[in-house]
């Protein structure tokens, strides 16, 4: 996928996170986020936003903190999202492909990160707006869930920050079973006690394998969803639960 088909990805499912939020108000509860309300929601949401925005607009070479969480309610909390959205949207848009910035992960260029990154968060968000009005948000397209899928296994958890780790080492492979090529959608994750490894192959034995459609496997290695298929050993899909919440620092 290019800079461009991720940055209508965030301005689809942005719009689709504002709706959703709209429509369940910002006192449901969203239950794929235990103890957060839709308000919450839409406050780290759109912090988020606000803060991919400002480092490729000022083009920020080291990291920043984002804004304090505003202090909104209701639809002027809907709209205050609706407009760092708006502003994340043009800003990705309009901004050169070489413009220099801090980024966290591996990427062909910095607006290539931000572009696939906010891509992802506003998605997964989206779900969870979605969830608490009671529906399943499984319109999510094959390769974007794939890439996703990567970004989560050889971005997120090839960092020193990842706490899935194991004593002795073991092997986890996650397959989606619904690509054009499945021999291109498969991963193997190598656990010890050092941060993962994660090779884009499926060769070779592994101790518990997670499989189904790309999109189901992205929302459950985003612990939104079960797993579709577990087979092998289930612990090493119990410590995912536990274990592979994203650490920032």
């Amino acid at each position: 996928m290019q800079t461009a088909d991720f940055v209508r990805v965030i301005e689809r499912e942005g719009r689709a996170l504002a709706r959703a939020a709209e429509e369940a108000g910002t006192g449901a509860e969203v239950p794929t986020c235990p103890d957060w309300q839709v308000r919450d929601l839409l406050r780290h949401t759109g912090m988020v936003h606000r803060w991919a925005t400002a480092f490729v607009a000022e083009a920020h070479a080291s990291y920043r903190p984002g804004e304090e969480r505003p202090d909104l309610d209701g639809d002027d909390l809907v709209n205050w999202f609706s407009d760092g959205h708006r502003r994340l949207v043009d800003t990705l848009a309009a901004a050169p492909p070489d413009v220099p910035c801090w980024h966290f992960l591996p990427a062909p260029s910095p607006l290539a990160f931000w572009a696939r990154r906010q891509a992802h968060e506003t998605t997964v968000h989206r779900f969870d707006a979605e969830a608490a009005l009671g529906g399943t948000g499984e319109d999510i397209a094959v390769d974007f869930a794939v890439d996703g899928i990567d970004e989560l296994l050889r971005g997120f958890h090839a960092r020193r920050q990842s706490r899935l780790r194991t004593e002795t080492p073991r092997v986890l492979r996650v397959r989606a079973t619904d690509t054009d090529d499945a021999d291109t959608a498969v991963w193997t994750v190598r656990l010890s006690h050092e941060a993962p490894a994660t090779e884009r192959d499926g060769t070779g034995a592994a101790d518990c394998e997670l499989t189904g459609p790309a999109a189901a496997l992205y929302l459950s290695l985003w612990n939104r969803r079960p797993f579709p298929e577990v087979t092998g050993d289930t612990s090493l899909a119990d410590l995912w639960r536990e274990k592979s919440a994203v650490v920032w620092s």
